[in-house]
């Protein structure tokens, strides 16, 4: 699954070219391979909230955090499909379910989800799901369903990984990844920014996830959201201009990838996620909450692309996947003698 056409000299240049020329150049990719002015609006429901026995250092869902989350029994497929249906009212296109499982374990639970993709695909909608490892055989069980999307971020770097995760390894997420790719079902995987990881950290995530063939379909960057109880709960804010820079790095590495503009904008300035989305972001999560974290009003996200004279992508807007064939890789003009390197390993 895994190539090297990125060099990290390469990447760590692009991401420290000056931000608006580093803007400039994403915004010619966004324009040649995607729909200008226009966004995809998503929802994430948690379907099986806390008593996760991961250790996430980022995670209010862990077990292991005292934390303001408290386990909750499974939701029923008919209250899920209200919400989809909710959803598909208010102008999403995409929605995504996430139980806080460390693993997808075959049964009544996995049943569930099942019969749940299933009735979010009967609405029109593309169904995604964040249900932590699993294997070839559950992954085909997905497809079966109609599945669009498997959403299992990598989080930071390989190098930084056991410094936030413990309970899981770096190659635990490739496997996953690697099953979800050969079931045919399209991959969302993206990370988090803010948990104490160097800039290094954050290009090495995104070149991981660029070098992969065919790279994911979707990307989210989320900025962390410390929450009490957590090993984070004391991290520093992120600074807008660092959010911006990985999103437009993300976009020039992956120019056919939906670029999801995720956690941490409640947080966020309209200007800081007006500059997100003139960088490449073309997505958003859409919703007063993200599983258990913050998430700007319906009220205000539809203000915000107003004001921007941004359009809701329709569902009949949705394509097929790209092929791993027509992939095209970019390389935007270099500044004199700093990007030389583009594709050596």
């Amino acid at each position: 699954m895994l190539t090297q056409p990125y060099s990290r000299s390469y990447v760590r240049a692009l991401y420290d070219r000056p931000l608006l020329q580093l803007i400039d150049d994403a915004r010619d990719v966004h324009r040649r391979h995607h729909a200008d002015n226009e966004v995809q609006l998503c929802t994430l429901l948690s379907v099986k909230t806390g008593g996760c026995p991961e250790d996430c250092s980022y995670c209010p869902q862990s077990s292991k955090y005292d934390t303001s989350v408290e386990p909750e029994k499974m939701l029923d497929v008919d209250g899920v499909l209200k919400s989809a249906e909710r959803a598909r009212e208010l102008g999403a296109t995409r929605f995504c379910m996430g139980a806080a499982w460390r693993e997808v374990k075959d049964g009544p639970a996995f049943d569930r989800v099942i019969e749940m993709v299933r009735g979010v695909k009967a609405l029109g909608l593309e169904a995604c799901v964040t249900l932590g490892m699993l294997n070839d055989a559950q992954a085909q069980k997905l497809k079966a369903a109609g599945l669009d999307a498997y959403n299992h971020n990598l989080d930071t770097s390989r190098e930084n990984y056991k410094s936030i995760i413990r309970t899981r390894t770096f190659d635990d997420r490739l496997r996953t990844l690697d099953s979800v790719r050969n079931a045919g079902i399209t991959v969302c995987s993206g990370g988090i920014i803010g948990m104490g990881e160097s800039i290094d950290d954050r290009c090495e995530m995104l070149r991981t996830l660029a070098n992969m063939t065919p790279p994911p379909e979707s990307v989210p960057i989320n900025a962390l959201v410390p929450v009490p109880g957590t090993p984070l709960e004391s991290a520093k804010p992120v600074e807008p201009f660092e959010l911006v820079r990985m999103i437009a790095v993300a976009r020039i590495l992956m120019p056919k990838t939906r670029v999801r503009l995720s956690a941490g904008r409640a947080e966020m300035s309209r200007e800081a996620q007006a500059l997100c989305m003139l960088a490449g972001a073309n997505s958003l999560f859409y919703g007063e909450k993200l599983l258990t974290t913050p998430n700007p009003s319906g009220d205000e996200d539809t203000a915000l692309l107003r004001d921007m004279g941004l359009t809701v992508e329709a569902p009949a807007a949705y394509s097929p996947p790209v092929a791993a064939a027509s992939v095209e890789r970019h390389s935007p003009p270099a500044a004199a003698g700093s990007l030389t390197e583009a594709y050596s390993a």
